[in-house]
């Protein structure tokens, strides 16, 4: 994720040449980093102490991002980007939790994972895939008050875009799994690999989140002067 951001930042921001920084590869790369960003998020709902507290924190720190991006107009400001989605995310995995109907198992994994597929271009106005696809009303997408859902209104803009849906699904996908095996235990793999620099990333994820880009934005501005 630091080193994609990099990348994004020399060629979006500084203006340097990255030519090989644009699709599929682009895409393909945002893609794997923040769908396993999520899915590993839901698998941690079952070892969090607070899913609550969690999910406030998240979006205390969405907040803070977007009035940060708006302020300093450095790119496009960021609405409803990734750690907003995973605030809600959250929030929704411990609201499922207190009624118990957290999900839990491959099975629902696997169904949860499907449906997330299934819903990837909602924003486009379609749901399904090839044949399958069906087109949504447009009148979901003609007013500014669902665009935190997944129906971006008119004009609306953000340099981190990751709306309810169709990413809570994976995080739920995340979730069935991390119960299932906080219930049966982790693979012994897992147990005995070791790496302290991971482990320390690991634990201190959302600051390091929240600290690399301007980090990353002096090496940028560096880079181009």
């Amino acid at each position: 994720m630091v080193l994609f951001h990099l990348c994004y930042d020399l060629a979006f921001i500084g203006r340097v040449s990255l030519p090989w920084f644009s699709s599929p590869l682009l895409d393909v790369w945002r893609s794997s980093i923040s769908w396993t960003f999520l899915f590993v998020a839901g698998c941690m709902c079952p070892l969090s102490r607070s899913n609550l507290r969690r999910a406030l924190q998240y979006g205390a720190v969405a907040l803070l991002i977007w009035v940060v991006t708006s302020i300093a107009s450095v790119d496009t400001a960021i609405s409803f980007g990734i750690i907003y989605c995973m605030a809600a995310c959250t929030l929704v995995a411990w609201a499922l939790g207190r009624i118990g109907a957290l999900p839990s198992g491959p099975v629902a994994a696997v169904v949860l994972f499907v449906v997330f597929i299934a819903l990837l271009n909602v924003r486009g106005g379609v749901v399904g895939v090839g044949p399958l696809a069906l087109e949504l009303p447009e009148a979901l997408y003609e007013t500014p008050w669902l665009s935190w859902l997944g129906f971006p209104g008119p004009g609306f803009s953000s340099g981190d875009y990751y709306p309810l849906l169709p990413y809570l699904f994976i995080y739920l996908a995340g979730a069935a799994m991390g119960s299932w095996w906080s219930s049966r235990g982790y693979p012994a793999w897992t147990r005995a690999v070791r790496c302290p620099v991971l482990t320390w990333f690991g634990r201190h994820t959302l600051t390091v989140y929240v600290a690399h880009q301007p980090v990353l934005l002096l090496i940028t501005l560096a880079a181009s002067s």
